[in-house]
């Protein structure tokens, strides 16, 4: 088990301006337990893949840098660096950069997602 993780941030600045990147820090191949952790930078006009979508896990984001706007329960959120947001398992949500710089955060899922089961569902 790998007890100390560190984001690559190097690789994240080395991107391309319109790449969506992730590095997962903690997952079911390096030994999770309980979550799952990853670490995302979105670019300006990016955001959710799956759009509206709902997991069967909570999923937490904390922001590190950038400015994410959210989606959830038909109210939108503008959430800057330092801002704590919980999607409770099974709401409606979705996410975006609206803004000009990239935007990077922490993605934490707990209870750990079934691999054999899809993480997102459009809705």
């Amino acid at each position: 088990m790998e007890y100390v993780r560190k984001v690559d941030f190097a690789a994240f600045a080395q991107s391309g301006a319109d790449e969506r990147v992730t590095q997962k820090l903690l997952d079911h191949a390096s030994g999770a337990k309980t979550c799952t952790i990853h670490c995302i930078k979105t670019p300006a006009a990016g955001g959710s893949p799956a759009g509206m979508h709902v997991h069967d896990v909570d999923q937490i984001f904390y922001i590190l840098s950038g400015t994410m706007s959210i989606e959830i329960e038909g109210k939108q959120y503008d959430c800057s660096a330092g801002s704590l947001i919980i999607f409770p398992a099974g709401v409606r949500h979705r996410n975006w950069n609206a803004g000009n710089e990239p935007t990077v955060h922490l993605a934490f899922n707990t209870p750990l997602p079934d691999p054999q089961v899809p993480f997102a569902r459009s809705v």
